[in-house]
């Protein structure tokens, strides 16, 4: 039993999930999966396509390093202010009403790009992209992980992610296809941004209508009508349950244990997507590195080439092995062959003239990325925050993460320029040895126990944070 003064923050509730525990992968798993799923595909396919658009546009509108860096960048730092005010909102309100929200946003952003008259709009509009972008993050990986069995959350929350998968696939064939007509220029980028509108579209009405997850109504004191009307429950506590938006900052914050928590999951985040971003969004650029003298085309091939051979199998094998391995494990295992990978890109003389080994080193780099720190730090801000402040500290981490994705975009561009793959992947090789440092000393392991199991240990003064 909770002590009669404990901050509800920190409180288990108690009413008993363990059928939720131990329930069994169903259809009612898979369709929430499905529908949670289907933004991080159109984040991935947005995070390959602007590469391309970009690549397009610069002859066009004769953009400057300037201009297309904020272009590439600009959206991952809008989806960082996304993911800290819908995280925060699904706290206070639920996660039921503000789904779907984000979604919205996105389509909103994709289709305002596609009509933009010069290149200072186009980074204007892909702000409000990446505000749904980033939105999409804390409410979905949230509402799966509370719905999920504990013997099946890793996996599921894993999935969640790995429809970008899915995006990183079709986002080649569809530029290729258009690539390869005769289609003018300017009207295939505007074709290509557009795009991502429709899968965030096709599930807006599923979003709007799933029910709110039972361990908030729990944590909240609310109950849902068959119509999924919320009201409070009958010894609902005003005091309580009334908090204002700073309310959940300041628990994260004032508490030691959560803090050193927030921190460990917002640097590994930060430093993986630092690394991340700047090497994919940055990819034609890459592979120019191997052969100048390829088309846009063939360059895009490439890309797809990478991504299915590597890419795939990587969140694959990641979403089949997060509740075996665990998600301490995979990480470190991930940042530490990804230091490997971005080191021997930097390192080995000329490799950039050798085809195939050059190839088969950017390629397990992909793996590795997903296949480690790409799927788990989505997993853990969405296990390891008690459940009336957990999607304000995913919301936090996501945050950080795009910042760091927004550094790397940013800076991997003057990188290349500067000294190649030397200058570029080196700095990727050192931020990946931060990001293993950080996981092996902040981050717990939470494999197999049930959210409120994750949440006592961080009440008991006992709990060993880098166990």
């Amino acid at each position: 039993m909770p002590e009669p003064n404990a901050d509800p923050s920190r409180t288990v509730a108690i009413r008993d999930f363990s059928e939720m525990d131990n329930a069994r992968i169903s259809g009612d798993h898979w369709k929430i999966m499905f529908i949670s799923g289907m933004g991080f595909f159109t984040d991935a396919y947005d995070l390959f396509i602007i590469g391309v658009v970009m690549a397009l546009l610069k002859p066009i509108w004769h953009v400057g390093k300037l201009e297309e860096s904020l272009v590439e960048s600009t959206a991952l730092l809008a989806s960082a202010f996304g993911a800290l005010l819908f995280g925060r909102v699904a706290d206070m309100l639920g996660r039921k009403r503000i789904y779907g929200v984000e979604v919205l946003v996105l389509a909103l952003g994709a289709i305002a790009c596609a009509f933009s008259p010069n290149i200072w709009w186009l980074i204007g509009f892909r702000f409000i992209l990446g505000v749904g972008i980033g939105g999409d993050y804390p409410v979905s990986a949230t509402i799966m992980a509370e719905y999920a069995g504990k013997a099946s959350r890793g996996m599921l929350v894993t999935l969640v992610f790995a429809m970008q998968a899915a995006g990183l696939i079709l986002g080649p064939l569809l530029a290729s296809a258009l690539l390869s007509t005769s289609m003018p220029h300017d009207l295939i980028w505007r074709v290509l941004v557009a795009f991502g509108a429709v899968p965030a579209m096709a599930v807006y009405w599923s979003r709007r209508h799933l029910k709110e997850s039972p361990r908030y109504l729990a944590a909240a004191g609310k109950q849902e009508d068959e119509q999924g009307k919320l009201t409070n429950a009958e010894h609902w506590d005003k005091d309580e349950h009334s908090v204002s938006f700073w309310d959940g900052f300041h628990r994260l914050v004032n508490d030691n244990k959560l803090l050193s928590r927030l921190v460990g999951a917002s640097a590994a985040w930060f430093l993986m997507d630092a690394a991340y971003y700047g090497n994919t969004v940055s990819s034609p650029l890459v592979l120019s590195a191997l052969n100048s003298d390829h088309t846009l085309l063939q360059k895009t091939l490439t890309q797809l080439g990478v991504f299915a051979v590597f890419a795939v199998p990587g969140y694959a094998m990641s979403a089949l092995m997060m509740d075996r391995m665990g998600r301490k494990t995979i990480q470190a295992l991930g940042f530490g062959m990804m230091a490997v990978t971005f080191g021997l890109l930097a390192l080995i003389p000329n490799l950039e003239k050798m085809a195939i080994p050059f190839l088969i080193l950017y390629g397990l780099s992909f793996f590795f990325t997903e296949f480690g720190p790409n799927a788990t730090t989505f997993v853990y801000p969405s296990e390891i925050f008690p459940v009336r402040v957990r999607t304000t500290g995913h919301g936090i981490a996501a945050a950080m993460g795009k910042l760091g994705g927004f550094v790397g975009v940013f800076v991997f561009p003057y990188l290349m320029h500067w000294k190649g793959l030397l200058g570029a992947e080196s700095a990727a090789a050192i931020v990946s040895l931060l990001g293993l440092v950080v996981t092996l000393t902040m981050l717990p392991e939470t494999k197999g126990k049930s959210l409120e199991e994750i949440e006592a240990e961080a009440s008991s003064p006992l709990e060993k944070m880098a166990a």
